[in-house]
């Protein structure tokens, strides 16, 4: 008795364990510069004049009369308009019903049928099986605003990667706002701005951290019973 009380004692410690890791191992970095995909990039530095024949020119800085003052170049602003808009609807209905039914008369054994205390041996047998499932799930999400990013890398076919983050505090917490993503050229407006919607590959997160955001989120022993670890 006492070793089947160990047992179960041992195993609950264990499913509690790698519900509390799995709840914890999924939270992003939080703070300001705290990952590394969202922090600013500086500009190159520029070469030292013993290596460019003491020239005053430097290419990387240079800037045409004739051009615009878009980012294209790793160091550069660019400000994203954020224009996020999702909507997903989805139903489902399924129903599935078998029914199975098997009767073997007794047979006849030289005439006679035979019987087991009196009664004729018969074989019968009947099952029914019934499924029905139903299921509707609907989700919105809407995001404006505006983010400034920098360029963090410039791809040889010239789009560039930008990322970047925004911090606010507000009373008790802070709100942040992260952009990741790839940006063509030709979609910069010529006030410097691009839509997030013509952005490739972004990554976009928005969250909170402090007592408001704290008092939303469920307590680890609530995240242990709806996560996958918990059996029932």
């Amino acid at each position: 008795m006492r070793r089947a009380q160990a047992r179960f004692l041992k195993g609950a410690s264990i499913l509690l364990a790698a519900g509390l890791l799995g709840a914890c191992a999924s939270a992003p970095p939080l703070g300001p510069g705290a990952d590394a995909r969202f922090q600013a990039t500086p500009p190159p530095v520029p070469v030292a004049p013993e290596q460019n024949a003491g020239a005053i020119f430097q290419p990387q800085f240079a800037q045409s009369l004739f051009e615009d003052y878009k980012a294209r170049r790793v160091g550069d602003l660019l400000t994203v308009l954020l224009v996020e808009r999702t909507e997903a609807q989805k139903s489902t209905n399924a129903t599935i019903t078998k029914d199975t039914e098997i009767d073997l008369p007794a047979p006849s054994i030289a005439g006679r049928t035979p019987t087991h205390e009196g009664l004729p041996i018969d074989i019968r047998a009947s099952g029914s099986r019934s499924f029905e499932g139903q299921g509707d799930a609907a989700q919105s999400n809407m995001l404006e605003g505006s983010i400034a990013v920098t360029v963090a890398e410039v791809l040889p076919n010239g789009n560039l990667v930008v990322q970047g983050e925004k911090w606010v505090r507000i009373n008790q917490g802070e709100e942040y706002l992260r952009l990741r993503g790839i940006v063509r050229p030709v979609d910069v407006r010529p006030d410097n701005t691009v839509l997030s919607t013509q952005i490739a590959d972004a990554q976009l997160a928005y969250g909170g951290t402090g007592a408001v955001a704290a008092g939303s989120a469920p307590g680890w022993l609530s995240r242990f019973f709806n996560s996958p670890w918990w059996p029932f």
